[in-house]
């Protein structure tokens, strides 16, 4: 299985032939994240020859063999030149950007490797039919739903009672058919959500005061540490969808806007529930994250390195996680539950087979 990678520190990222070396700064060496490793990366990427003119490093290079490589995480001050891009656009890897508090901000989406002129054209066709894109866009919403729903059943028993918010969920998914546009569909995910948000004060063991979500930017540790979580997921989706013909820019929840790849965001509303917030919930009951992994500037509240590097580890893990799928009959990860959600997604464009979204079933 390919690996993220993830960025944080100084140092230089060389290539030769086939193989991308990581080549240890003066400051510090990479350290591991369990299974992932982090890599830095200057503003050369040097062919053999230019390597062998180079003084010999004074730290041993670490080999990190391309085709073991799904995506680049970036956290660090990075810089890059075209024969690096080029490199990674040839090799199918996605770069991601963060900023320096943490925050997502774009990627190196090299060109589709699988093209399909007929999907885009379903694809288009779909969201410019109100009635055909108000059907997709309900099921992201029902999926989202069910899954907040289940998350809250977990809780629920364990010395909490969310029997109150269980059932303004069971409200709120009652409401999903019979929204008559898209706008209306995103009122009833906003009073779900914001109703799901209070409901941490109960499943969070540690005293939050969680009130409201704010996004831009976050205010306090849990709006930062959703935040986090959030964008995570949506770059694995967004890596997941290089991986099928669906075009990233074409939605039907989300409109399609400027500098953003919003069919991501659609199918991100269905796996956060599963990939973020029990990924906040198990950091925060298991204090292992801490007042300690944040700072604050003036409105702002931001996850530290340390912070970063804690919550990435359990991501990984989350994602290599197995379950056994109930139609396939074999164990997937799941990182895979979502490509297979694509496939559906697929399926259900081209008139093959009606999308149902992704549902926790255990």
């Amino acid at each position: 299985m390919k690996r993220n990678y993830y960025i944080f520190s100084s140092g230089k990222l060389i290539r030769k032939d086939n193989t991308l070396y990581f080549e240890p700064g003066e400051s510090s060496e990479p350290e591991e994240v369990n299974d992932t490793e982090e890599i830095e990366v200057d503003d050369e990427s040097v062919t053999e020859n230019d390597a062998e003119e180079r003084e010999p490093a004074r730290l041993p290079r670490k080999p990190i063999p391309v085709e073991d490589i799904d995506s680049i995480y970036c956290y660090g001050e990075l810089k890059f030149n075209t024969k690096f891009l080029n490199f990674l656009a040839r090799k199918e890897i996605i770069l991601h950007l963060f900023n320096y508090y943490g925050y997502y901000t774009s990627s190196f989406y090299p060109r589709e490797p699988y093209l399909s002129g007929r999907l885009l054209v379903e694809q288009v066709k779909r969201h410019l039919d109100k009635e055909a894109r108000l059907e997709i866009a309900k099921k992201f919403i029902i999926g989202a739903a069910e899954n907040i729903k289940k998350n809250l059943q977990y809780y629920n028993g364990r010395d909490k009672d969310l029997s109150y918010f269980i059932d303004k969920a069971e409200e709120a998914i009652r409401k999903i058919p019979d929204c008559r546009d898209v706008q209306e569909l995103m009122g009833v995910e906003g009073n779900l959500r914001s109703d799901y948000y209070m409901a941490w004060n109960l499943i969070v063991n540690p005293e939050i005061n969680f009130e409201k979500r704010e996004k831009r930017p976050p205010s306090n540790p849990i709006n930062a540490l959703i935040s986090f979580g959030n964008s995570l997921v949506y770059t694995v989706v967004l890596s997941e969808i290089y991986r099928t013909q669906l075009n990233p820019l074409i939605s039907y929840l989300h409109e399609p806007g400027e500098r953003r790849f919003s069919l991501a965001l659609d199918i991100a509303e269905v796996f956060k529930p599963l990939l973020a917030d029990r990924i906040i919930f198990s950091l925060l009951n298991k204090n292992q994250i801490q007042e300690k992994h944040f700072s604050k500037e003036l409105n702002k509240c931001y996850l530290t390195e340390d912070g970063r590097k804690i919550f990435l580890k359990e991501f990984d893990e989350k994602l290599k996680t197995t379950i056994k799928h109930r139609q396939l009959k074999r164990n997937v990860s799941y990182r895979h539950l979502i490509r297979l959600e694509c496939y559906k997604l697929i399926k259900h464009i081209i008139g093959e087979k009606e999308y149902k979204p992704f549902t926790i079933w255990w």
